[in-house]
């Protein structure tokens, strides 16, 4: 239903839909300019990124702008495979967009946005965090009704433990074998939480379902086939929560990690002119107002305070914040060794029930 919507969307704003994950905004004949082209490839849902391509689009109408969306890991395999090359790349795997930049595949973006960006969100001037999304739990009203309100991952930890009978196969997360985006997160958590295995463990005796996407998540939640979510990405759960009274979500007063889309240009990119152009718009307090306006993604400028930015964030929430760092260390996550000595580990404490007496 919700890939139906987003087609029947499209073809009402006139905008051709190219399957439910591509969209193209043509170039208007009326601009007065000769027409050029921008391909993006993102891991950025649709309803997320429109906002932006559509004021983009208003901006520069002499741009034909064609938008392709993919999880996180097949975008990067697109790129690696080079079989449709892009202008610009966004992903929310930072690990994987980090190697990218740093293996050479991304050229610099030499503007005063960029230069001005702040530094904690960019890598040189090749690699920049452009939304600011805290990792969240979402769970039922019933369920905080029955067991109390989840308010930290020591809440989380105490429910498991001790209705671990009554929440059987109702929890769900990420399956960090699978997703790149839940292997991330896992990775954080270890470093962050001494009582991270205790968490994992109790999972695994709830029978917590794992699977690869939020949205998966979500699904589930708003179906009433699961009853908590752990470590959703808030940028979409807060729509689907705001939209459904029996569904909560909760930001980790204890630690709450924050993830950033990163974005780059291509060195390969087809159309490196207007690569430009869009890259430097994402930085520009145009571009991020629309972020905090229109969408929950999280706007970065630093001239931008109030609902909807990365501020208001912090002053909510203060030093329970855990932005993922933007620099070498992500590269360790990985290492074919670290990652197999992590995932193993992960999956002896997710069976450790097993071995209770």
């Amino acid at each position: 239903m919700k890939h139906l919507w987003i087609y029947l969307m499209a073809a009402w704003l006139s905008l051709p839909a190219l399957g439910s994950d591509t969209i193209e905004y043509p170039a208007s004949s009326e601009s007065g300019s000769s027409a050029r082209s921008l391909i993006v490839h993102g891991a950025l849902d649709l309803p997320y990124v429109r906002p932006l391509l559509d004021d983009f689009h208003r901006r520069h109408p002499d741009i034909a702008l064609r938008y392709r969306n993919f999880t996180t890991l097949s975008v990067h395999r697109r790129f690696l495979e080079d079989e449709e090359r892009a202008d610009v790349m966004i992903s929310s795997a930072m690990p994987w967009q980090y190697r990218l930049a740093n293996d050479g595949y991304a050229q610099p973006l030499e503007t005063p946005n960029a230069s001005a960006w702040p530094a904690w969100a960019r890598w040189r001037q090749e690699l920049f965090g452009f939304t600011f999304e805290p990792i969240v739990i979402v769970y039922h009203r019933e369920l905080a009704e029955r067991f109390g309100p989840i308010t930290s991952h020591a809440d989380l930890l105490q429910l498991l433990e001790t209705h671990h009978q009554a929440l059987q196969g109702r929890v769900v997360t990420y399956d960090p074998a699978r997703s790149g985006a839940g292997y991330t997160y896992a990775i954080e958590e270890v470093r962050l939480s001494p009582r991270y295995w205790d968490l994992v463990a109790a999972m695994g005796r709830a029978n917590t379902r794992l699977v690869d996407t939020t949205g998966e998540m979500l699904d589930g939640l708003a179906e009433g086939r699961f009853w908590l979510g752990y470590n959703l990405l808030g940028s979409y759960a807060r729509d689907v929560v705001e939209t459904n009274p029996d569904l909560k979500m909760a930001i980790p007063d204890d630690y709450a990690l924050v993830t950033q889309r990163l974005a780059f240009l291509p060195r390969s990119a087809p159309h490196p002119e207007t690569a430009e152009v869009f890259l430097d718009y994402l930085l520009s307090e145009a571009g991020q107002r629309v972020i905090a306006e229109q969408t929950t993604l999280g706007a970065v400028h630093p001239a931008l305070q109030g609902p909807g930015t990365a501020q208001a964030l912090r002053e909510s929430l203060g030093d329970a914040l855990r932005p993922i760092r933007l620099g070498p260390g992500l590269l360790a996550t990985l290492d074919d060794l670290k990652r197999e000595a992590l995932l193993s580990h992960w999956r002896r404490e997710y069976h450790r029930w097993l071995n209770l007496p």
